[in-house]
């Protein structure tokens, strides 16, 4: 399949904030129409504005990816604006930390409902018309977090690793119809919310070089996009490891709030505070 050319149109889902924010106006300024979604209209139109000058252009489409009649209508509105896009890059998250002892169901039906709702719904839309046009480019934005269960992230870690399978199961035969799928798999990425973050966050990479990243990718036909490398290959091989000594390394990085010491016998922090994350 070709690689996207500069005047393609990219219908990127995810795009008010963060690794998003930085990867429209990257595509931007190689000249791309980009249709950004979001929820926060504010947030894609001061994108837009900031897009001003640039040799591409981003078009505003605010949207709820958790409603799949709005996602489906969407795209509707952007074929009738633009054209059916080349590009589909479904990126929207969330990240809440949540505590063994406070398991929380309404936290799970969060994250999958972004998380997982999100890609489905996205890809609801999009599949039949690339499908029909034989050619397209899907890329949905997972995370290392999705390699192996982490403390804390049994809710996020099973959505992003729900992500990635989705993605290796539709590789293979969407490439029949001429559309590449690709999976993203950032580690940690700088964000006004990864800085309220206490806890270390090794290889932390800024938005912009994780776009420049994920742009490269999308002009290959790589099924996996990861950055960066170094944590990459260590959650990998993190992955690969016996139970017994996988756990025993897990097990060190419970942090302090999930330990017994810091919950009372209700089992809630007696802080009270939740630990959140940008979703990559």
């Amino acid at each position: 399949m070709d690689d996207p050319t500069p005047d393609s149109v990219v219908w990127l889902i995810g795009a008010g904030r963060g690794i998003g924010r930085a990867l429209a106006l990257h595509l931007a300024r190689e000249g791309r129409t980009v249709v950004g979604s979001a929820r926060n209209r504010e947030d894609l139109e001061s994108l837009a504005r900031e897009a001003e000058g640039l040799s591409g252009r981003i078009l505003p489409q605010p949207l709820d990816v958790t409603d799949r009649a709005a996602t489906a209508q969407a795209l509707e509105e952007i074929e009738a604006r633009v054209g059916l896009p080349d590009v589909v890059v479904l990126n929207a998250g969330t990240h809440t930390s949540m505590p063994a002892a406070r398991f929380d169901p309404e936290v799970f039906d969060k994250l999958m409902a972004v998380n997982v709702g999100g890609v489905v719904n996205g890809l609801a839309a999009v599949i039949p018309r690339f499908v029909k046009r034989r050619r397209g480019r899907i890329t949905v934005v997972g995370s290392v977090a999705g390699y192996v269960g982490l403390p804390t992230a049994s809710a996020y870690s099973a959505s992003k690793a729900a992500v990635i399978a989705m993605g290796q199961s539709l590789r293979p035969e969407l490439e029949a119809f001429g559309i590449t799928v690709q999976v993203v798999n950032p580690g940690f990425v700088r964000t006004p919310l990864t800085d309220r973050n206490t806890f270390a966050m090794p290889f932390l990479m800024e938005p912009e070089a994780a776009a420049a990243r994920i742009a490269k990718g999308l002009r290959s036909s790589r099924f996996e996009i990861t950055m960066p490398r170094r944590f990459t290959w260590l959650m990998k091989l993190l992955a690969m490891l016996p139970y017994p000594v996988l756990f025993a390394l897990t097990r060190r990085a419970i942090p302090p709030e999930a330990r017994p010491e810091a919950l009372d016998a209700d089992g809630t922090d007696e802080g009270g505070t939740d630990r959140k994350a940008d979703a990559a």
